[in-house]
């Protein structure tokens, strides 16, 4: 694939920022990498004399968002961060960030609209309040009630009616039911956004609560198809794997292996991946029964005027690097420059159905070299290119992942001979959304 010349991937200068002003956090959720096995994070704040070395990138920047692992709100300076950005940063340009709500006082929400902020992302994974303390340890329902109250009253007496006030809502198997709701709840208090994004399991123990197939959607649909097709004709390709190695078959056997067989050839003419042993352990009443969640989502959301992303439910075979394709550089709380979500820190997640680690790519520091400089270095040049000609693996549609290639302690190179880490990152799939 060859990079488009306007491409902001490959502009002198970062048209995105996300800027991790604290690692500190006041909750302690289960679906957080802070909190889990092979987390190296620690903690600290992003300083104001770290925050000036920024500058150079301000003026060219669509977006600065301003949070990472913590809570944005445990950071004293945040608002001066929003105000000096704020004048550097071209009009059409905005500053936001996700928050979990619970330092939202009124006083704090009109000086941070009065300082600039455009958009601000609450955290709300349910409206049951002991589910809600379940789910956020230490959070409440009710402080994510006044946060919305005080970010409204805040847009009207700082007369700034555009300020962005949205949720965010992470789907699992066990608070899903509770969407079409929360959404219903969320806009009578004033949202006008809504971001749904999967949870990303970081342990075996809680891979039961994520909701997407590591299946694409491509895949997912030529299955289908051809399911639905043998269904009609009364074959059961559900009986594969059990006919598949038999030596004598009988007749109807041996029109489900035939009807496999043709769904292959179709699926290599189309270019399409197919994992049998991962198609016939879908399970499709679960996926219906998501799909019609999703789409009680999106009536609610017609209903109310609320702008809603959904994510994929099965993974998107056309993948989309966002973070790269829309020029982002990501700056940890010590100075750091990664390319993206999945390589900002190191730790161990089981996204695609084993034990991953993960480790940060990291391009430089802005304590010892100026920001553009460093987006312009030829590593990261090269990095940016490289993952926007796509042609590295989809680990999590393979029948032979994990290999040698992804679980090694060094990554160096991929099953094509590429050296961007990128085949077993998920975001790029649809299934992981955030602020930005």
């Amino acid at each position: 694939m060859k990079v488009q010349t306007d491409s902001p991937a490959i502009r002198p200068f970062p048209s995105k920022l996300f800027v991790e002003v604290t690692t500190r956090c006041n909750l302690n959720c289960f679906m957080c990498v802070k909190q889990n096995q092979g987390s190296e994070v620690l903690e600290g704040d992003f300083s104001p004399e770290l925050f000036s070395q920024l500058e150079p990138a301000f003026p060219h920047l669509d977006a600065l968002i301003l949070n990472g692992i913590g809570e944005p709100l445990l950071n004293p300076h945040l608002e001066s961060f929003i105000a000096k950005a704020k004048k550097l940063m071209p009009a059409k340009s905005w500053i936001g960030f996700q928050t979990n709500g619970l330092l939202m006082t009124k006083l704090r929400a009109i000086a941070l609209v009065d300082a600039g902020l455009d958009k601000v992302c609450i955290s709300i994974d349910a409206i049951s309040p002991e589910q809600f303390k379940k789910m956020r340890e230490g959070g409440e329902v009710a402080a994510i009630d006044m946060a919305l109250s005080a970010l409204n009253s805040a847009r009207t007496l700082c007369n700034r009616p555009e300020v962005q006030i949205g949720i965010e809502f992470v789907a699992m198997q066990s608070n899903i039911s509770g969407l079409p709701e929360t959404l219903e709840w969320a806009a009578s208090r004033g949202a006008g956004f809504a971001i749904i994004t999967h949870v990303l399991p970081y342990d075996e123990k809680h891979a039961h609560e994520a909701l997407y197939c590591n299946i694409s959607d491509k895949a997912m649909e030529l299955y289908n198809s051809w399911r639905r097709t043998a269904i009609n004709v009364g074959i059961d390709i559900q009986r594969y794997a059990e006919v598949r190695w038999k030596y004598s078959r009988t007749k109807d056997e041996q029109a489900v292996v035939n009807m496999v067989d043709a769904m292959k050839d179709a699926a290599q003419q189309q270019g399409i991946m197919l994992d049998m042993n991962k198609l016939l352990k879908v399970e499709q009443q679960r996926f219906d029964e998501i799909s019609e969640i999703f789409a009680a989502a999106e009536a609610v959301a017609q209903r109310t005027g609320l702008e809603l992303r959904l994510p994929s439910i099965a993974q998107k075979e056309q993948r989309k690097c966002s973070f790269v394709e829309d020029g982002s550089a990501f700056v940890s709380w010590s100075g750091d420059i990664s390319p993206c979500y999945f390589l900002w820190h190191r730790y161990e997640c089981f996204a695609s159905g084993w034990n991953q680690t993960v480790k940060p790519k990291v391009f430089g520091n802005i304590v010892e070299h100026d920001i553009l400089q460093i987006w312009q270095n030829q590593g990261f040049s090269s990095f940016r290119n490289d993952v926007l000609a796509y042609d590295y693996p989809s680990c999590s549609s393979c029948g032979l992942a994990p290999c040698d290639y992804v679980q090694t302690d060094e990554f160096e190179q991929d099953c094509h001979i590429r050296s961007v880490p990128c085949g077993s990152c998920l975001w790029c799939t649809g299934v992981f959304q955030c602020l930005g």
